[in-house]
């Protein structure tokens, strides 16, 4: 089992050094295997590319269906013209919910969290400017938005985060509703109510908005397309997946058709978006299935057994051992979904087994599994969190701790509090 913990250990170092998943993974695969007596070229050719290539097959089509729509959905200024619709409806003086909202709508509507950042930040800039707030709360507050309830908790969701559970614990993306909206309540109101305190403090000692240096400003299309029918497409996702119960690729699919046939004008700029929102999901899948490929090694040497037993002897709710282990991991590989996937990969059917034998649902399994994936993944190593940081211009010393409060420590609280409910029965 100490070649486990030492595998991941090169794992956690070589991710917060920048390295990528995508070669880190295989080492530390390798220092499992050679440690856990397996043959090496036998683990990396069979073990870890077996389970890259399952959780590839599986996932790739959702991975580039949801990179398209976004980036149709960017491109076309239908993602600007949500944003800036709602931060007009909700006005300049609150600025922060302003911002937190339109990024927590788009997220919801399926668009991703990179696109999202694009999207947001230049509203986030002139409703900060105006509302001359410091703009070291930016980060945080587009981090709130689309990194933590909208991602993990709200039933529903079309983000990848709520979605792979689905293949292990057999739930849909409306898995435990109630233990979900309890966690964003927690996660949204809490987070913001931590921001408007900071905002405040920041006031107090003198720092307002000052302009940036390099003015870093993201520029959107000249014209946006009409608020309502921008709108549609998010809407058609979210009633297509959970209402009318359609498979996520086909739900995505009718999104991105009402894209294109609301900008048939546009049509100049569909392919050139689908092209290169296909080209970025081939990295995001790859990163992903890179970190499966590990957990799949991880749970083929003797040592694993004494690792879940070890996780399955924690006292109490068996939920305890699932959130520890998919946070852990998370925080390892610096990505929820990475994180998520070693650990279901590995404990997903002990989870089920449990869930059949015992008086939890699977659903609260799906549920909390998603909510731990937005905990520790966005510790400073985080690819989402860089990239925030790039698009605003701040540093990790201007606002991390800020991200941390909202991002990570809040829905560790939020998950362990509805485990709480669970175990005394009220969920």
């Amino acid at each position: 089992m100490l070649g486990i913990f030492l595998g991941l250990a090169v794992l956690m170092a070589l991710a917060y050094l920048g390295w990528s998943i995508i070669w880190v993974a295989p080492i530390a695969a390798g220092v499992v295997a050679l440690t856990g007596g397996l043959d090496l070229l036998e683990a990396y050719k069979d073990t870890y590319m077996g389970g890259f290539v399952a959780f590839a097959k599986d996932w790739f089509p959702v991975f580039m269906l949801g990179a398209i729509f976004g980036k149709l959905m960017e491109d076309t200024g239908m993602a600007r013209s949500v944003a800036v619709a709602l931060t007009k409806l909700i006005g300049t003086q609150r600025a922060i919910l302003g911002v937190l909202v339109s990024a927590a709508v788009l997220t919801y509507g399926g668009v991703s969290l990179f696109v999202v950042v694009f999207a947001v930040y230049p509203l986030a800039l002139s409703l900060f400017r105006e509302a001359n707030i410091s703009r070291k709360l930016i980060p945080a507050t587009v981090a709130l938005g689309a990194f933590t309830f909208t991602m993990t908790a709200l039933p529903g969701s079309p983000q990848i985060q709520n979605l792979i559970p689905m293949e292990y614990f057999q739930t849909d993306a409306m898995a435990a509703p109630v233990m979900g909206i309890i966690a964003a309540i927690i996660m949204g109101g809490g987070g913001y109510f931590y921001l408007r305190w900071r905002e405040k403090k920041l006031v107090a000692q003198g720092e307002v908005f000052t302009e940036p240096k390099e003015k870093k400003e993201v520029e959107g299309p000249d014209q946006t397309p009409n608020f309502f029918l921008s709108l549609l497409p998010l809407l058609t996702v979210l009633l297509t997946l959970n209402l009318l119960e359609w498979d996520v690729v086909t739900a995505l699919i009718s999104g991105i058709v009402l894209i294109m046939l609301l900008n048939v004008t546009m049509y100049k700029k569909f392919i050139p978006s689908m092209n290169s929102g296909a080209g970025g999901s081939v990295i995001a899948i790859i990163n992903t299935s890179a970190a499966v490929g590990f957990g799949t090694v991880v749970r083929e040497v003797p040592g694993f057994a004494n690792l879940t037993q070890l996780l399955m002897g924690i006292k109490g709710n068996p939920l305890i051992s699932e959130a520890i282990a998919v946070n852990v991991l998370a925080g390892a590989t610096g990505s929820a979904s990475g994180g998520m996937g070693i650990a279901l990969e590995a404990l997903g059917s002990k989870y089920y087994e449990i869930a059949m034998n015992t008086g939890i649902s699977p659903e609260a399994f799906h549920r909390v599994a998603s909510l731990s994936s937005g905990g520790l993944d966005a510790l400073p190593h985080n690819g989402a969190v860089l990239t925030l940081f790039a698009i605003t211009g701040m540093t990790h010393k201007d606002s991390y701790k800020d991200i941390f409060v909202v991002a990570v420590l809040i829905p560790v609280i939020s998950v362990a509090f509805v485990i709480l409910l669970n175990t005394i029965g009220i969920l």
